[in-house]
């Protein structure tokens, strides 16, 4: 890009909405899924192991500072449905 292109101008100076939003739905998000976590009386080592993943992404998750991906939240959402359904967690 030109060094005084507008856009590139705009975006160093304002930040990228679309970024900052999507920043935002994930800490949403993270927030929503370690407030079921405790409802349940669950740790994040139930889920990591619920969702077979190492607990220090499920800590960078539930931070928010790691994104969701389609199939990680898919895998998130059963884990927390069944254990809001008294079943055991399972992958």
């Amino acid at each position: 890009m030109e060094e005084n292109d507008f856009v590139s101008i705009w975006l160093e100076e304002s930040g990228n909405p679309a970024i900052a939003e999507l920043t935002q739905l994930n800490l949403d998000l993270a927030g929503k899924a370690a407030k079921t976590l405790a409802d349940q009386d669950l740790t994040e080592n139930d889920l990591a192991v619920a969702v077979d993943i190492n607990p220090d992404e499920i800590k960078r998750w539930l931070a928010g500072r790691h994104p969701f991906s389609i199939k990680t939240l898919k895998e998130i959402s059963a884990a927390l449905t069944a254990a809001a359904a008294n079943s055991p967690l399972a992958p």
